[in-house]
């Protein structure tokens, strides 16, 4: 004869053996997607400011337009324009309207300028950059080049 009274008093819930096991499985899970979602937001990142530059551009060659061909001398003079990139760094710009010699403009890897009229870009996720794109410090700006017939990562020109 089977003792059913004893069965049914028999607490109900999970062991610290369950327990730790799940924990386990819950972080190994996080261990694998925390990677591929921080590269996701990351090109989320850099699709917007490429976005950002891609604007600004139009906005610049309608005040050209506008104002009989000159560019404006800051980006403060466009109007709706974002001040800040993704990284909350602000996007930069020179124009090239009566700048004396080549020293501030961006270059390729034979150090020739990338742009004959204005450069924009966004310093990228470090915030830091110097003149040619093949410098460490530049690899991960988001740049304008041939005169907008590129916008993207400088790795990537």
């Amino acid at each position: 004869m089977v003792d059913f009274t004893m069965r049914s008093k028999r607490k109900k819930g999970f062991t610290l053996a369950e327990l730790l096991l799940a924990v386990a499985v819950v972080g190994v899970l996080a261990a694998i997607a925390f990677p591929s979602y921080s590269k996701y937001v990351e090109r989320m990142k850099i699709t917007t400011a490429v976005n950002d530059i891609i604007d600004i551009s139009v906005k610049i060659e309608r005040f050209k337009t506008a104002s009989n061909g000159t560019l404006p001398t800051t980006l403060a003079q466009l109007s709706d324009v974002p001040a800040l990139d993704p990284w909350d760094n602000p996007y930069q710009y020179l124009s090239f309207d009566g700048l004396k010699g080549k020293g501030k403009m961006r270059k390729d890897k034979n150090l020739v300028p990338v742009n004959t009229d204005y450069d924009l870009y966004s310093m990228g996720e470090d915030g830091r950059s110097v003149g040619p794109f093949t410098a460490k410090a530049s690899r991960d700006d988001i740049v304008r080049a041939n005169d907008g017939g590129f916008v993207g990562l400088a790795a990537d020109y």
